[in-house]
């Protein structure tokens, strides 16, 4: 039975990675992939991409040196789908090892496969690759080690969740000392929560007032402007509290509210705070990146509380989860997965001959697929009345749909009605446009024969 969960694992970072392989084959990923990718090229130290700069000065993820290394060993986007995918298969071993201290085998591999099952750990698994992904599984592990007294487990797995966020330190902060408050008789259990908060408390005082600061920071992104309220956000209040409502409903339902028996509970407060307090959906939209920062420690008093309940409210919570992901599916399969088309091969075999070293702004299709070997490669911007990143544009008309092209559809017609952007190659749907003549027009791949 021990082997069940890991068995599981392996099947869901397999499906995982095929369903990433095949969302991304068909060009549906978003923003966050391309920035990751670009950054992931670079050194350790810059971790740069043209849309933020530094990522240094946006988030503390010193855990991307791992995908960092593995993109020396297999240089594909393939690697960066299936780190993913294991990373979130890794929570659900996690979670029957904590039940298993407590319950029989039975009871904990019910426990896995609600995990495994939990449509919340699936939309994440779904997302644009993102240092969140690895957050579920290291606070995860974090609270299997503190549980079973194996300190120094703890100590790596603690490093390892520190390592995913700056948010990390906080929610580690709060969950030790409180721990620590509640161990306090337990004078080795105590010594060590102790120290795990002030090292939380450091990293995130060492990020906050100088990596970041130090890095800089790109005004058109900021972190706070998720709370940036103003007199229009809290007009609007009282609309968005179905939303957040509705989001807990989310969270909880699937797991039949279980993790509310457990006191562990209080340790999700401090990351639900995070999603919830935000003036924009975004953070509380099932489906996102955001759902990493809760849901390790939301799983951690699941598995804490499951032997205190009947099986048969470990049966609902299955059916609850199946019925989730028929009434509200977070992959939205709908919108991410469709056949390929010829559309997508004709991108793929034009952005293929586009040079490493050329300079394109583009939309998110196109910039998805050659961020990882092209560091000048960056997006539209989003507002349709900034200035153009580069004087090279490319954007590909089959793709309709683009945020980034319908953005920027009418300011890019005026500029070519006056004469500011000129069409240097058109293949098909294709067009890329320069502005000015320092453009590399020379070294804009030209169609091929076979271009539609």
């Amino acid at each position: 039975m021990r082997r069940l969960p890991w068995a599981i694992a392996a099947g869901y970072a397999l499906l995982f990675t095929f369903l990433g392989v095949w969302r991304y084959a068909v060009h549906h990923n978003l923003v966050d992939f391309g920035i990751f990718a670009q950054s992931l090229r670079t050194n350790f130290f810059c971790l740069c991409n043209p849309i933020e700069g530094s990522h240094w000065a946006f988030h503390f993820s010193p855990i991307l040196a791992l995908p960092m290394l593995l993109l020396h060993i297999w240089d594909s986007p393939i690697l960066l789908v299936a780190v993913q995918a294991v990373a979130f298969a890794l929570a659900i071993p996690a979670v029957y090892a904590i039940v298993a201290r407590r319950a029989d085998a039975r009871v904990a591999a019910m426990a896995a496969w609600i995990a495994a099952l939990y449509p919340p750990l699936a939309g994440l698994a779904f997302v644009d690759f993102h240092e969140n992904v690895f957050a579920p599984a290291a606070v995860l592990w974090l609270f299997w080690a503190l549980d079973a007294r194996r300190f120094r487990a703890a100590a790596a797995f603690a490093v390892l969740a520190l390592a995913v966020k700056e948010d990390q330190a906080l929610f580690i902060a709060f969950a030790a000392f409180a721990a620590a408050w509640r161990w306090h008789t337990d004078a080795k259990m105590r010594r060590f929560l102790v120290g795990l908060g002030a090292l939380a408390v450091v990293v995130a005082a060492i990020f906050f007032l100088a990596i970041a600061p130090h890095a800089g920071s790109n005004p058109a992104w900021q972190p706070t402007r998720f709370y940036a309220w103003n007199s229009s956000d809290f007009a609007a209040l009282p609309s968005t509290l179905v939303e957040r409502i509705g989001f807990l409903v989310l969270a909880l339902a699937p797991l039949a509210f279980v993790p509310l028996q457990s006191p562990s509970i209080v340790f999700v407060i401090p990351p639900f705070a995070e999603v919830l307090l935000s003036r924009m959906p975004t953070t509380f939209t099932m489906g996102t990146h955001y759902a990493g920062a809760w849901i390790g420690y939301l799983l951690a008093a699941f598995a804490f509380a499951v032997p205190r309940v009947s099986r048969r409210r470990l049966y609902v919570a299955l059916a609850l989860c199946v019925l989730e992901f028929a009434v509200a599916d977070p992959l939205h399969p709908a919108l991410n997965l469709r056949p390929l088309e010829a559309r997508d091969r004709a991108l793929d075999a034009y952005l293929a001959r586009w040079p490493s070293d050329l300079p394109v702004a583009t939309q998110e299709e196109a910039y998805g697929h050659l961020a990882l070997r092209n560091a000048r490669a960056t997006l539209l911007p989003d507002d349709g009345t900034a200035p153009l990143p580069s004087n090279i544009v490319l954007i590909d008309r089959a793709f309709p749909r683009s945020p980034r092209l319908q953005e920027n559809a009418a300011r890019l017609a005026a500029l070519k009605a006056n004469g500011t952007l000129r069409v240097a190659v058109r293949c098909g749907e294709i067009v890329v446009m320069t502005v000015g003549r320092r453009a590399r027009v020379a070294a804009i791949p030209r169609c091929l024969p076979t271009s539609r």
